[in-house]
């Protein structure tokens, strides 16, 4: 029977080998990453006369790719530290390691006889019952089990990661005719519980369910834009959020992947498919000359795109591929791009391109029409139901909506019609849904189309979806424009922001404030999260701006003294308030978490106190609630440098420090130790939820108010001294002078002798008075304006 799994053993340190083991590391598992011996020395191993007989040397490809983890943008590790749990060595000494380890990865060179030998050692040294997985992008997985034992066969099975494997939430699980079921369910638990992943069953085909779908349609985009002659630049000017694919469109993306990697995923699958369908996989001549050239995307410094300055700083080119040569970049111009902009939700977006008559209308079709043929026609040779072939696309590729799902947002009876006018043969299975009545692939409730019938999909218990319990009436206690609190069972109420961005505004703060008094009556504690791309950005800057540049100063003190108010409401709560952050928990959305009983953060939560960026200070209690952190994190009776912790925090608020993981932000102070952390995003609420219960069984009792301990005048001081000689040296404007000179004197707690203590409310008038003042000032105006229209920080 499978055990746990404590220990890895990675076999290939390429970038997806040790992206592996960096997620592994950021999850606490530790590995040993193996490479081969290198065969040569370089010319710092020559000059510092090591042999090839020498450890360092025998190791140097695996710890090369560790120190390179350390340096990768984005970060493969959450924090840095995690790099300590990989462990380098090489697969000619350190291979009867494998003994001690409970799975074993491969992710060698992507070539079958390779791989075998290397299985061939593998199964002299691991203990029978080891899990051996091979992250293949499409190589057969049963062919590379050829010649093993049965116990390794019933023990091997393909997982497939996605690049990164941080940030990609797709884990490709495809059994063999051997493996034994409760292996493939182990890891297909394994992969969602622990390595936080989107797990989706595929069969063992090549390419299996996103690269082959993914990349006939890229390859289909590439055909569309020769023939109807349009640019690389206008082709990605509507293949990116305008049909839900991420911004990077098509040729950005490819760019990002590599082409050689790319076309080594596409020469697989032509290498074992037939007709039309090689045909379709043979990529154009153009794009071979650039492998040739070297253009292979990013990591060679050009590819379909080229960065260059120029004359107006630096420009973006775009390649023309039929003289080869790079030119200023183009945008698609048609009126249906405009009316796709303008329309309201996806499906109306889509079918707005998608029915044009005009030249982006058909490029989208052309795109679009032989995606949605080639899923449906594929569908069961390549995975057991539709959803799986959706899934795949949203986890693997950043597509908003499926093949599937985007079939029926373009609705389902109207594209057959016009598939059938215009000739092309429609997949028996689907012409038969329709005839049976029903018209999308989609029913109620997650349900989908299969073998005749809708059926509801396996959800793990630990998934809450908020958008099904709203679907009952009875669920949602109470809601205004700004949030909604819907009942999340077993006595637990979750309060969810609908407001946009989830932005907190006045209406966001009185449903927080009535919520906690709906609590304290009839429930057993709070969870305050949503299921938006964010899960709080910060305050309504709008708001604030139009407030004050209408000079209604009145206004602004009203909205900032009842967050201060709810927020001490959140902190001295009866019941416990556990909030679950994920995305950007930013500015407003970090002074909201801090004062709860407990945080459940998402592993990929982004959270600090931004607001200098704005020309403002933390409004909301963010600036006392950081230096108490900071306080409490120290033990009990141990002598306290009241001066370095005040120092720290001035640091952390007036540089506006971001953690970009939720270990970075432990590591920062926004969470505390025993804050917890979920690394599948879709478990978040579920793990708030059992947060608020284990608290409300244990007997919550909220903190005690007390006083607080400030540096005053000679910290306030001490903390200006850093900022003014940054302002010497140029390196802040006037303006950053002034926001630093009232931010030192509310940490310091104003005028008053080191040592004083003060209660919380003291602090807060000063720190509403700082904000209030800061947003009279013309310059922090210009620096909200230049936020809200430019989405970046203005240094004025």
């Amino acid at each position: 029977m499978v055990g746990r799994i404590g220990k890895v053993a990675v076999l290939g340190s390429g970038v997806m080998g040790s992206g592996i083991a960096a997620h592994l590391a950021n999850i606490g598992i530790p590995s040993l990453l193996l490479d081969i011996v290198p065969r040569e020395l370089t010319e710092v191993e020559e000059k510092k006369g090591l042999t090839l007989d020498d450890k360092v040397v025998r190791n140097r490809l695996a710890s090369e790719a560790i120190a390179k983890l350390q340096k990768q943008k984005p970060a493969p590790l959450a924090k840095k530290s995690n790099v300590s749990l990989i462990t380098p060595g090489n697969m000619d000494d350190d291979m009867e390691k494998l003994a001690d380890v409970d799975w074993i990865v491969e992710v060698v060179v992507e070539n079958l006889e390779i791989k075998k030998k290397v299985y061939e050692n593998v199964e002299k040294y691991r203990k029978p019952g080891t899990i051996v997985s091979s992250n293949t992008s499409g190589i057969s997985i049963e062919a590379m089990s050829e010649g093993r034992s049965e116990d390794f066969k019933a023990h091997f099975l393909g997982t497939h990661f996605f690049n990164p494997p941080r940030y990609l939430k797709l884990l490709e699980v495809i059994p063999t005719k051997s493996t034994k079921p409760e292996v493939f369910e182990f890891m297909k638990t394994f992969g969602e519980d622990v390595l936080g992943k989107g797990v989706v069953e595929a069969k063992d085909t090549p390419n299996f369910i996103a690269n082959r779908i993914g990349t006939y349609g890229l390859l289909v985009t590439v055909r569309e834009m020769t023939k109807g002659g349009y640019s690389v630049g206008e082709v990605d000017s509507v293949t990116g959020p305008a049909i839900g694919r991420p911004k990077s469109a098509t040729f950005r993306t490819l760019d990002v992947v590599g082409l050689d990697t790319f076309l080594h995923v596409a020469k697989n699958v032509y290498d074992q498919v037939d007709g039309e369908e090689k045909d379709v996989f043979d990529p154009p001549a153009f794009m071979k000359e650039m492998a040739e050239k070297g253009w292979l995307g990013s990591k060679s410094g050009q590819g379909f795109f080229l960065k260059k300055k120029g004359e107006k700083g630096s420009e973006i080119l775009e390649l023309d591929y039929n003289t080869m040569e790079y030119v200023e970049r183009k945008k698609l111009k048609a009126p249906s791009v405009q009316q796709s902009k303008q329309a309201k939700g996806k499906a109306a977006k889509l079918k707005a391109l998608v029915y044009a008559d005009d030249r982006a209308g058909e490029l989208v079709w052309n795109i679009l029409k032989p995606v949605l043929l080639y899923s449906a026609e594929k569908a069961y040779e390549i995975a057991d139901d539709v959803k799986a072939i959706d899934d795949a696309m949203k986890w693997g590729f950043g597509w908003e909506l499926g093949p599937f799902e985007t079939w029926d947002a373009i609705g389902v009876e109207k594209s057959v019609e016009r598939l059938e006018a215009e000739g092309e043969t429609v997949p028996a299975w689907v012409k038969e849904m329709l005839q049976s009545g029903k018209s999308s692939f989609y029913g109620e409730d997650q349900e989908f189309f299969h073998n005749g019938e809708y059926v509801k999909p396996d959800i793990n218990p630990k998934v809450i979806n908020l958008k099904t319990l709203k679907k009952e009436d009875s669920n949602v206690i109470m809601k205004n424009a700004g949030a909604s609190l819907i009942d999340i069972g077993d006595g637990v109420v979750n309060l969810e922001f609908t407001s946009p961005n989830n932005s907190i505004g006045l209406d966001v703060v009185q449903m927080i404030s009535k919520s906690l008094d709906e609590v304290e009556k009839n429930y057993k504690g709070l969870v305050i999260s949503n299921q938006g791309k964010n899960f709080c950005v910060g305050a309504n800057l709008m708001m604030i701006l139009m407030e004050a540049q209408d000079m209604n100063y009145p206004e602004i003190d009203l909205v900032v003294r009842q967050f201060q108010q709810t927020m001490a409401k959140v902190r001295y709560s009866g019941k416990p308030v556990v909030v679950g952050t994920h995305g950007m928990t930013l500015g407003g959305g970090a002074e909201l978490s801090m004062p709860a009983s407990s945080i459940q953060a998402s592993q990929e939560t982004y959270m600090g106190l931004v607001e200098v960026g704005v020309g403002l200070i933390p409004g909301g209690g963010g600036n006392k609630e950081l230096y108490l952190r900071h306080v409490e994190s120290l033990p009990e009776g141990s002598n306290i440098d009241l001066q370095a912790i005040a120092n720290q925090v001035f640091e952390k608020i007036a540089m506006a420090k971001v953690g970009t993981s939720a270990q970075e932000a432990q590591e920062l102070g926004y969470l505390r130790p025993q804050d917890g952390i979920s690394v599948n995003g879709d478990h978040l609420l579920h793990d708030a939820k059992q947060k608020v219960l284990h608290l409300a069984n244990s007997g919550y009792q909220p903190p005690e108010r007390k006083k607080i301990k400030v540096v005053g005048e000679t910290g306030y001081a001490t903390m200006l001294q850093g900022a003014k000689a940054l302002h010497f040296g140029n390196h802040i404007s006037d303006h950053d002078l002034k926001i630093a000179q009232k931010l030192a004197f509310v940490l310091a707690g104003g005028r008053v002798p080191k040592g004083t203590e003060v209660d919380e409310q003291y602090l807060l008038d000063l720190e509403r008075e700082a904000f209030l003042s800061l947003v009279a000032e013309p310059k922090t105006q210009q620096r909200m304006q230049y936020m809200l229209t430019k989405g970046k920080p203005l240094r004025n």
